[in-house]
């Protein structure tokens, strides 16, 4: 048995589909990650924080984070201790992924805020078997339709603060075909604001995972009129992160205290 999980990682990378950029860690930052959430590098988890300032998947269109990396924040970023709810990764539209339990009595599991669909998606995972799925492939199939001719020449521009807005936007019916839109760099933080902050305008939760969890689409279509549109969940989105087994001991039962 291998002490690290590092290993699995760089050999899940090694047959990705795509470009993954693993970025410097910071030593520093990265004990100090470590230690708050009581992880080790036998996990994926730590093994990605220890080793890596945050891994730029699929010519960056998402950023797992790790120890941080210049504008990249640390994967403590959005840390919540008393919700025990972890940040993992961010996309360039501001789609997030944060790893929680969706209840007192379940193990934690990694979610997913989407821009068109403006609420918590339940990707049933851990930590482990997600990255898993990402570095094999899933994100073409997850992204197919958010994606635009062109669209990696627009992400490779970015700064790692910066992600990209689109007016309308994806949750809209006329935001919908993100080719003809239009797009614009703008900070993540902002960009993320956002998205939550519409979403408690149309009264979808108050963006917070607690809150968005009750009222997740389970795979199928959910639409809600609005005044600029339709709000639609995409379908077989959680099947798509669903490609393989659990890996045996690689899930992390300790969160934030958990």
């Amino acid at each position: 048995m291998t002490s690290t999980a590092w290993e699995e990682v760089t050999a899940a990378t090694a047959s990705s589909p795509y470009p993954v950029t693993f970025l410097p860690p910071n030593p520093d930052r990265a004990r100090q990650c470590l230690t708050t959430l009581e992880v080790t590098t036998r996990s994926w988890l730590g093994a990605v924080v220890a080793n890596t300032g945050g891994i730029l998947v699929d010519h960056g269109w998402l950023r797992v984070l790790g120890s941080g990396h210049g504008d990249l924040p640390d994967v403590l970023w959005k840390a919540d201790p008393h919700s025990r709810w972890l940040t993992v990764a961010v996309d360039v539209l501001g789609g997030h992924y944060a790893w929680f339990q969706a209840a007192p009595d379940r193990t934690p599991t990694i979610h997913y805020f989407g821009p068109d669909v403006l609420e918590w998606q339940d990707l049933e995972r851990g930590y482990g078997d997600w990255l898993y799925g990402v570095l094999s492939g899933v994100l073409t199939e997850f992204y197919d339709t958010l994606r635009w001719p062109g669209w990696e020449a627009e992400v490779a521009g970015l700064a790692l603060s910066q992600g990209i807005t689109t007016f309308p936007p994806p949750s809209t019916r006329e935001g919908k075909y993100l080719a003809t839109v239009a797009r614009a760099p703008v900070p993540m933080a902002e960009l993320i604001d956002f998205h939550h902050d519409f979403a408690r305008q149309l009264g979808l939760g108050k963006g917070d995972a607690a809150d968005g969890l009750a009222q997740r689409p389970q795979g199928g279509e959910c639409r809600l009129d609005i005044e600029h549109g339709v709000v639609a969940a995409r379908p077989g989105t959680v099947g798509a992160l669903g490609l393989r087994q659990p890996l045996p001991g690689r899930h992390e039962q300790r969160l934030l205290g958990a």
